[in-house]
């Protein structure tokens, strides 16, 4: 009854509807009246041949010729009975038959089917929403960050001007809202001043508009925008955005930093108060070969380690864990342990050919530009001159071309990034250069989390999503202060300690072992442990900070409660 008030209420308050529906009700009383008309002289004709029948009985003849249907019970002798038949039969045929159908089909029954479909899209949310996350566009992003926010339970609703386009998406199961994004009662209807975000990955210029637009209703909601173009960053902060993100240039930098150019510097990628999380490629240091016991990294200058990434792939440090050229070590510790892990491990770096860079758009460029401030050289192979205009370390040519990659120094270069926004270009070009250089490190960037897979099969080295990149930023800056995601599938979180572990020593608790997250601070009130020893005990009223993937945080919980 609720769903059928509810077609009824969008039904009614259309005023196209509410014209179409009069016009109904007119058609079907000159038929009415039509029918009666007839009826009438069907006695009259009936009188004329000395018959008499009852007005039901005359009803139902007009009814059965106008329908065609002609039963031939009652049929009139004289000429001019039957001249009056043939006009009831044809006006049937044209009112009932033909006008009929179409009337009501236009009018009634299209209407009611659009009123339905309105009713399964909302223009409205309830008047209780609140802490929920407004969304204005569904894509790649949007869709990453959906995945994480019902992973965390938050409520959010995604904006569509589109009513298709709004049916489509709640058939996949994601929550929308009809509306024009340019409408400030759009956001009023969203509950926008009770939300704990706006997010808006439009283009710059509707980016813009929405912030504005936003911004003159609620003076405190916290507004994201991406932002492809440099350009636009300061209008987007006057037009109300708390955050502008260029996806594109933080893109680059994660990808920059995985390549190995032999410097092994550690690269922070996330905070937790004073605890620092970096990410360190060892090639050409003195770790390589060793096993994180060996390396004594805790005793010497109290880092952690905390994991090891391995083509993509992130696993929980063990003592017997060995590290080779290409393994990136992922470190806990206060900002000093990071700087003496660089002083004592950073390496000059000694390139005898540049990083090549397959795709000079947006995520290319700054990939180049975040390399070169790490002082490695690189090229970059781009088909579009326009692309990259005026950059001398740009090659013009096709990246599917041996001459090209030749050119860009394919052969000597001790690693390839390929940036391009097409996931199929990218499994290709991955495949080309491991079967050109099957030693060659590769780095290759995935537009969709659902390629990450393929694009590792293919042999790539490391994967990045753009899609779970830019979800984790938006997420991280969604002032929760309990998580933080620190990189593709690694997460840092902070949980009270859980009743079964109050009491215990680290040791005893067997944490890694039993979840696979590791304990890298315990906060009691205001001071943070880092790094603490195993031999610790963990206090009832304190709190613990675990660094691990997303399984092995649902293995925490499972074990010990809370969420």
């Amino acid at each position: 009854m609720k769903f059928l008030s509810t077609e009824l209420t969008i039904f009614l308050q259309n005023k196209p509807g509410r014209r179409n529906l009069k016009l109904l009700f007119r058609f079907l009383l000159v038929l009415m009246v039509m029918i009666l008309v007839f009826t009438l002289i069907f006695h009259l004709l009936m009188l004329r041949e000395g018959r008499v029948f009852s007005w039901t009985t005359g009803f139902y003849w007009t009814l059965t010729v106008m329908s065609t249907l002609g039963f031939g019970d009652i049929t009139f002798h004289s000429d001019l009975g039957r001249f009056f038949t043939v006009i009831v039969l044809l006006s049937g045929m044209v009112f009932l038959l033909i006008l009929f159908p179409f009337t009501f089909i236009n009018f009634f029954y299209s209407p009611w089917m659009k009123a339905q479909e309105q009713a399964q899209v909302p223009r409205e949310l309830p008047k209780d929403t609140k802490g929920h996350v407004v969304l204005t566009r569904y894509g790649a992003v949007t869709e990453a960050l959906i995945k994480k926010l019902n992973r965390f339970q938050y409520a959010y609703v995604v904006l569509v001007s589109d009513l298709a386009e709004g049916l489509r998406l709640r058939e996949l199961g994601v929550n929308v809202m009809l509306g024009d994004l340019d409408d400030p009662e759009t956001y009023r209807r969203g509950r926008v001043e009770n939300a704990a975000l706006v997010a808006t990955t439009e283009t710059d210029v509707i980016n813009t508009n929405v912030a504005f637009t936003v911004r003159g209703i609620s003076k405190d909601v916290p507004i994201i925008s991406t932002c492809n173009f440099e350009a636009s960053v300061d209008i987007l902060k006057l037009a109300g955005s708390n955050h502008v993100l260029q996806l594109g240039e933080i893109m680059g930098v994660f990808l920059s930093r995985r390549a190995s150019g032999g410097d092994a510097s550690a690269q922070v990628i996330g905070r937790f108060g004073d605890l620092l999380i970096a990410e360190a490629t060892v090639a050409g240091s003195s770790l390589v070969g060793q096993t994180l016991r060996e390396t004594k990294l805790r005793e010497q200058i109290g880092v952690s380690v905390v994991g090891v990434w391995e083509r993509g792939k992130f696993q929980s440090a063990q003592p017997d864990t060995r590290i080779t050229q290409t393994t990136v070590i992922v470190l806990a510790g206060t900002e000093a342990q990071i700087e003496i892990y660089n002083s004592k491990f950073h390496v000059e770096a000694i390139m005898s050919a540049p990083v090549v860079i397959l795709g000079g758009g947006r995520v290319g460029r700054a990939t180049g530009r975040a390399l070169a401030a790490r002082n490695l050289d690189y090229r970059i192979v781009e088909k579009d001159p326009l692309r990259v205009k005026g950059d001398k370390r740009t090659i013009i040519g096709d990246a599917a071309e041996l001459e090209v990659l030749k050119e860009a120094g394919i052969e000597d270069s001790p690693c390839v990034i390929i940036t391009t926004h097409d996931d199929d270009v990218n499994v290709y070009l991955t495949i080309y250069c491991r079967l050109l250089r099957p030693d060659i490190q590769i780095i290759t960037r995935s537009t969709l989390e659902r390629n990450i897979g393929t694009i590792h099969r293919a042999g790539s080295d490391f994967v990045m999503s753009y899609a779970s990149m830019g979800a984790n930023t938006i997420l991280n800056l969604l002032q929760r202060s309990d998580i933080l995601m620190v990189a593709e599938g690694l997460d840092l979180i902070k949980v009270k300690v859980p009743k079964q572990l109050a009491g215990h020593t680290i040791a005893d608790s067997s944490i890694r072992k039993e979840t696979g997250c590791t304990v890298i601070a315990v906060k009691i009130e205001d001071s943070m442990n880092i790094n603490p020893e195993p031999s610790l005990v963990l206090p009832e009223d304190g709190e613990i900070i675990l660094i691990g993937t997303v399984e092995s945080e649902n293995r925490f919980f499972k074990t010990y409660g809370g969420n």
